[in-house]
C-alpha cells in the first residue's frame, strides 16, 4: 500500500503544493526537501529524484511561446 500526498506532506513537513510538483516532475527539490521526502518514505535520499521529468519548455513561462528562449 502507497501513501497519500495529504499523508507525505503531514509526514515531510513541507507545503502540499510543493509536493505536489515534486511528485509530478515539475520540480526539482533541495536536498533539505529531499531528505525530507526521503525520511516520511522510509527510503534513502538518493531514491528520491534530482531533477525534471517535464521538460523544461513546457512548464509555464517558459519557452518560445512566452517569448523567452530556453
Amino acid at each position: 500500500m502507497g501513501i497519500s500526498l495529504d499523508q507525505l506532506v503531514k509526514s515531510a513537513g513541507l507545503d502540499a503544493k510543493l509536493v505536489a510538483a515534486i511528485v509530478s516532475g515539475n520540480y526539482t527539490p533541495s536536498p533539505a526537501q529531499r531528505q525530507k521526502l526521503a525520511a516520511a518514505l522510509g527510503v534513502a535520499k538518493d531514491e528520491i529524484s534530482w531533477e525534471h521529468s517535464v521538460p523544461v519548455q513546457h512548464l509555464r513561462g517558459n519557452g518560445p511561446q512566452s517569448g523567452r528562449s530556453t
